[in-house]
Parts: structure tokens; C-alpha cells; sequence
């Protein structure tokens, strides 16, 4: 029930069991300090099942960043819409050493493009930390403009980027 996408360069692939350990080393360094971590490798898990989920529950959710014609995790980007959030979003996460090289922007318009024209949205936004300036660059490099806040209970603050929508990328 997980398309697969791809890139010039990637792979945005399903989730498997096998790319456990790099989501929890992921979430057990300071790296993910942006989303609520570190955290324990069981805490881990928990967050992997529900990445999972979601697919199940919304019909759509994050892919696995592979590069294309490999099978290591990169880091996980998509469409994500806990029940919390005013709204869908267009999430990203790099893991270490897959930073600086394009991923994020190349994985996050592939994204986009399969809300628009497969899921039909009209909008999407990302959700950035203030503190976070690497996704915020990521944001307006993607075309996002600032569109107010949102009171997390777990995560404060976060800024509202409003992607262009679908007549805007077309």
C-alpha cells in the first residue's frame, strides 16, 4: 500500500525492519533534539511502528530516503499528520552523513508533488523549530513562506511554512 518514489538520485521507499537501527541512532543523538530527543531506543521503536502506521491510518506518510540503486537509510521524508496538527505537513529528517548533499530538498519536492498530483491537496505546510535554521532554509528553499505559529505542548513554538501550492509548482 506504500508507493515508492523516485528521484533523479533517490529512492523514497517503504519502512522496514532493517532500517531500525539508523532511525534509532537517529533518535538517540543530539541530532534530534529538534524532535523531542534524544530518546531511548524503545521510545524508538515506538515512533518507527507509528511512522508505519500512519500509512495505514491517513493513507499516506513518510518515506525511507534511499539512494537509488542502494539500500541504506538516509533518513525519512514525507507526509505527516498527527492528530495534534492543525493540518497535513511535509516532514523531513536526515540522518548523520546524508546532510549538505541535496537530499532533503530532492526527497521533500518528491513529496510534494505526489500530495499535489496523487492525493490531490491544495496546501501543505512544514512545521520548523525556530532554532532550526538548516530546515528553514530547506523551507524557503522550497518556495515556503512564513505563515504564523503553532503551540506544540511537547514541542513549544514551531514556525508555519506554507508551500506553494499546486498551481504555483506546476
Amino acid at each position: 500500500m506504500i508507493p515508492t518514489l523516485t528521484t533523479e538520485r533517490l529512492t523514497l521507499r517503504a519502512p522496514k525492519l532493517a532500517d531500525f537501527d539508523a532511525f534509532a541512532a537517529f533518535g538517540a543523538s543530539d541530532r534530534s533534539h529538534f524532535m523531542g530527543g534524544p530518546v531511548h531506543p524503545a521510545n524508538s521503536w515506538q515512533k518507527f511502528c507509528a511512522v508505519i502506521g500512519h500509512w495505514t491510518l491517513r493513507g499516506y506518510g513518510r518515506w525511507i530516503v534511499t539512494e537509488m540503486g542502494a539500500d541504506q537509510a538516509l533518513g525519512l521524508v514525507g507526509l505527516h499528520h498527527p492528530l495534534e496538527w492543525p493540518e497535513p505537513e511535509i516532514a523531513w529528517t536526515l540522518y548523520d552523513g546524508a546532510e549538505g548533499k541535496g537530499y532533503a530538498h530532492e526527497a521533500a519536492l518528491a513529496a510534494r508533488a505526489h500530495a499535489y498530483d496523487t492525493l490531490g491537496w491544495t496546501t501543505a505546510i512544514s512545521f520548523v523549530d525556530p532554532a532550526n535554521t538548516r530546515s528553514l532554509a530547506l523551507a524557503r528553499r522550497l518556495g515556503c513562506r512564513a505563515d504564523g505559529t503553532f503551540e506544540h505542548a511537547v514541542f513549544g513554538t514551531m514556525h508555519i511554512q506554507r508551500h506553494p501550492g499546486p498551481e504555483e509548482t506546476a
